[in-house]
C-alpha cells in the first residue's frame, strides 16, 4: 500500500484536488494525516475507481432558471424535482437564476462555471437548452469540454413559453434602447460642452 499526497491520488482518479479535498471532508474517502498534509491510501483510490466504473465520477451540477424576479418560485422547483428526479450521480448542488436567459453575467450560472473550472461539476444538467442560455450554447458545451465536462439536456428540442419569448425580446430591445439613448447623451454633453467654449470664446 502507498500513502498518495493529494495531488497525485486526484490525478489518478481524474478529478480535481478541490474536488477530491471535499470527497475527504465530507468522508467519502478515506484520509490519513501526515503532518499537516492529507494522504490517501493507494487501495481506497483504486477502490473508489472501481466503483465509479474505472472513469470520471458523475458529479451533477442542476441549473435552473426563470425569467421574473418574483412569482415564479413554482417554476423554479418543477425544473429541480424534474432534474432530482432523473438523476443518475451525485447531485454536487442547484444553481438557481432569476433573470433573462440573454443576460451574460447571472450569478448562477458563474458560479456553476467556476464549479466546472475547478472539477467539483463534471455533468451540467438542465431540463431545456434554453434555460441554460437563449444563444450562444454551442460555446458553452465548448467551454465545458475544456475542463472535461458535459452538458445534458433532459427534453432537447423543446422551448420555453411564449410568455417568456416575449420578456426577453423586451430585455433585448431595452438593453439596446437604453445603450442609444447612453450614446446620444453623451453626444449632447459633448455638443453642449463645446458650444459653451465656443460662447466664452466670443465673448473674451
Amino acid at each position: 500500500m502507498e500513502l498518495l499526497r493529494l495531488a497525485k491520488a486526484a490525478k489518478r482518479l481524474g478529478v480535481h484536488p478541490t474536488t477530491l479535498r471535499l470527497w475527504a471532508d465530507s468522508g467519502k474517502i478515506p484520509v490519513t494525516w501526515v503532518g499537516r498534509e492529507r494522504r490517501f491510501s493507494s487501495i481506497d483510490v483504486e477502490a473508489m475507481k472501481v466503483s465509479s466504473g474505472g472513469g470520471r465520477l458523475r458529479l451533477e451540477g442542476l441549473y435552473v432558471r426563470v425569467s421574473g424576479s418574483a412569482g415564479q418560485e413554482s417554476l423554479l422547483e418543477a425544473q429541480e424535482h424534474e432534474l432530482r428526479a432523473t438523476s443518475t450521480g451525485e447531485i454536487v448542488k442547484v444553481f438557481r437564476d432569476r433573470a433573462s436567459g440573454l443576460r451574460e453575467d447571472r450569478p448562477g450560472l458563474n458560479r456553476l462555471l467556476r464549479a466546472v473550472a475547478d472539477g467539483s461539476v463534471t455533468v451540467v444538467r438542465v431540463t431545456h437548452e434554453d434555460r441554460l442560455a437563449r444563444f450562444g450554447v454551442g460555446w458553452l458545451k465548448q467551454l465545458l469540454a475544456v475542463h472535461g465536462a458535459t452538458l445534458e439536456v433532459l427534453h432537447p428540442k423543446k422551448l420555453g413559453g411564449r410568455e417568456e419569448l416575449l420578456e426577453d425580446f423586451v430585455s433585448l430591445v431595452t438593453t439596446f434602447a437604453g445603450r442609444l439613448y447612453g450614446m446620444r447623451s453623451a453626444e449632447n454633453r459633448r455638443r453642449l460642452l463645446a458650444e459653451s467654449g465656443q460662447c466664452q470664446a466670443g465673448g473674451e
